[in-house]
């Protein structure tokens, strides 16, 4: 299996940041690691493994980035407006500097957004903000309001609310869509999203399901037995769904 690391000084982040490519063809996939994770997480805990057989037939090619989650939503030491800040500074650098590169090395029309746990909500944002790039999404354990608070976790902005927090979020930003070029776009991508019936995030994962539907976008919410929030379960999940 083809395997490169990559490392450049992102003008729009002022700092190093580093990716892996798996794969030498097939649909690109962008890969947001979870809120500890870096981005050599998915080979570390054998998600990638997982995709071996596809990666070698040239099906997939995966780009594992960077998450940047203690300079944004885990950033304590920062202000919340700075933490939202950075992370839009983030989302720039997807688009001007790692979408580019995926398409100088890979030609192929299908580009897939994927993530676990914060890792979905980044890919989710992504997507529903930019539908016209992407082909589908696959996210798996997301929280898709980072403002919720359930069991242990609480306001990733504490209390903190602007506009850029209001169009990142998108349990917030999808009710005020109705018509336009976004949502027929967003209508147009192939969405998958998985839970556990016993995680915490079920409800919310329920709910940005009922807005997609009340949107007419079509999605599939797959919702497994137990705690699903684990590299075990999410390994199955990735050669079930990617």
């Amino acid at each position: 299996m083809n395997r490169e690391y990559l490392r450049w000084h992102s003008p729009r982040l002022h700092r190093e940041m580093e990716l892996l490519v798996f794969g030498h063809a097939g649909a690109k996939v962008l890969m947001f690691p979870t809120r500890d994770g870096r981005f050599w997480e998915y080979e570390r805990i054998g998600l990638v493994a997982s995709l071996a057989h596809k990666l070698e037939a040239g099906q997939l090619q995966l780009y594992c980035i960077e998450g940047l989650a203690t300079e944004t939503f885990y950033g304590v030491d920062r202000h919340p407006a700075d933490r939202i800040h950075r992370h839009q500074a983030f989302e720039d650098y997807i688009l001007h500097e790692v979408l580019p590169l995926m398409a100088a090395r890979n030609g192929h029309d299908c580009t897939i957004v994927h993530g676990c746990s914060l890792g979905a909500f980044q890919a989710a944002s992504l997507v529903f903000r930019h539908p016209h790039l992407f082909r589908k999404l696959v996210a798996f354990s997301g929280r898709y309001d980072l403002t919720l608070k359930v069991e242990a976790f609480g306001d990733l902005l504490d209390g903190y609310y602007d506009n850029a927090v209001y169009f990142h979020t998108p349990t917030h930003f999808l009710p005020g869509l109705h018509h336009g070029w976004q949502l027929d776009k967003l209508r147009e991508v192939e969405i998958v999203m998985t839970i556990g019936n016993a995680d915490p995030f079920l409800d919310n994962n329920h709910y940005l399901s009922r807005l997609l539907s009340d949107k007419q976008v079509g999605h599939q919410l797959h919702v497994w037995d137990g705690r699903a929030h684990r590299a075990s379960a999410w390994r199955k999940m990735a050669a079930l769904y990617i």
